[in-house]
């Protein structure tokens, strides 16, 4: 029997094999500069269809897949199934215990519209249309990181799929170390079909972007310095030097301040005192609307990226950020970190703390192969200038294509999580974008 007959005699979903209507856009993903190449894709109806699912490709020694939305997606799946969890839905919040429950095909746009009149928030990144469970497996660096840590350190349980098939329920008290590596050390060891994690407040709350023309890049870049060397920790800002495709280049900074508006106004008065700006969104913002600050696409397109973890924001890093255009890159773009992410607490999942104080994150459109190769060349170009100025790590949702899961984890951690997958997942069964065996 054919994987594709085993799997739909097994699954009530949709199944489709290389040769079937609409098999390659279903196995492509958020990127699609990335190819996937898989031997099904399966477009799970619920939990048990994920159990059918790994029980088959067990018994048949091939890998899965899961992949709710397809962020951050590698291109590692040569022989795999991709499973596509997006249709597993749900979100259900007890706004008195600040506890949100989420399918694993949540995405942070729809908790937020739910959590927003509670005046309460999950630790949700920049882009509404992320799925909730792909970001907190892999850590998940929130607008509210400095506040209150890695998203991953917010959850409380995990229901999941075992290497076994076998549907079951995961917690600290459970099983304490499948609960750690859960926590940032990615989707490896077990396909997760919901979880169950802490909301915070966020009853008021500060934000937008301002933006200039390129010209006040420096004078905006020395206030940036200013303004997040002595920012607490409620207070995100991030600044971006951008280049949109038939217009000028241009620098921003967006920033959301977990309080008062006039508090957070107060806090980045620096920036007001550059003149020339362009335009300026800040003002009180509902929760629910925190994905219009950068207002990132929300389709799919080819694009490459690049991240690097600073240890400093000296001169010769900004002479270094500034030295010439952007060009060929769509976006050169700074995020303050520190604050909760440099103090981790004693529970901390395999994610670990962040002791670097700035994340430095490139973009470019790679819609063609000459298009990719220049935007990479120019991210290895910009890297090597500020070798002595990074550590080497970075956080594992930043990985890209190429890169190994090594570079996200302490030494420590990433023998614990490979013991761990010797451990539960012996025969391989799992596969993520970046493996922690590779």
């Amino acid at each position: 029997m054919t994987i594709g007959n085993d799997l739909r005699a097994a699954v009530k979903g949709r199944i489709l094999t290389p040769g079937d209507d609409g098999f390659d856009a279903a196995r492509r993903p958020w990127n699609l500069a990335v190819d996937q190449r898989v031997v099904a894709v399966v477009d799970a109806a619920d939990a048990d269809d994920v159990a059918a699912v790994v029980r088959r490709a067990r018994l048949r020694g091939l890998a899965v897949l899961a992949q709710p939305s397809g962020h951050g997606a590698s291109g590692d799946t040569d022989g795999a199934i991709l499973l596509r969890t997006g249709g597993l839905g749900g979100v259900e919040i007890r706004p008195g215990e600040r506890l949100a429950r989420v399918g694993a095909g949540v995405r942070w746009g729809e908790v937020l519209t739910v959590t927003s009149p509670h005046g309460l928030t999950g630790l949700a990144g920049s882009s509404p249309v992320v799925s909730v469970t792909g970001y907190t497996l892999g850590g998940g660096l929130s607008w509210f990181s400095r506040a209150h840590g890695f998203a991953a350190d917010s959850v409380r349980a995990f229901d999941v799929v075992d290497a076994e098939g076998a549907r079951r329920q995961v917690t600290a008290a459970s099983d304490p170390e499948l609960f750690w590596a859960l926590r940032g050390g990615s989707g490896e060891f077990a396909v997760v079909t919901a979880v169950e994690f802490d909301l915070y407040p966020a009853h008021e709350l500060y934000g937008g972007r301002m933006l200039w023309p390129a010209a006040a890049a420096p004078a905006v870049l020395d206030a940036y310095r200013e303004v997040t060397a002595g920012a607490p920790d409620g207070l995100s800002v991030w600044y971006d030097l951008l280049r949109f495709p038939g217009a000028p280049a241009m620098v921003a900074v967006d920033a959301t301040w977990l309080g008062p508006a006039g508090e957070g106004a107060a806090l980045m008065r620096a920036f007001e005192k550059i003149g020339g700006r362009i335009s300026d969104s800040r003002g009180p913002l509902p929760v629910a609307e925190l994905g219009t600050i950068t207002a990132e696409p929300t389709d799919p397109g080819p694009g490459s990226s690049r991240a690097e973890l600073l240890t400093e924001l000296t001169d010769d890093v900004a002479r270094c950020l500034l030295a010439e255009p952007i060009d060929p890159l769509l976006s050169v773009q700074l995020r303050h970190l520190g604050g909760a992410l440099a103090r981790p607490p004693a529970d901390a999942g395999a994610c670990g703390g962040l002791t670097e104080p700035y994340l430095l994150y490139t973009f470019g459109i790679a819609g063609t192969p000459r298009q990719a190769a220049d935007v990479r060349e120019r991210q290895r170009e910009l890297a090597a200038a500020l070798t002595p100025h990074t550590s080497g790590r970075k956080p594992y949702t930043f990985l890209a294509p190429g890169e190994r899961a090594a570079g996200a984890f302490t030494s420590e951690a990433l023998g614990r999580l490979r013991a761990l997958k010797h451990e539960r997942d012996p025969r391989g069964t799992f596969r993520t974008n970046f493996p922690v065996l590779g």
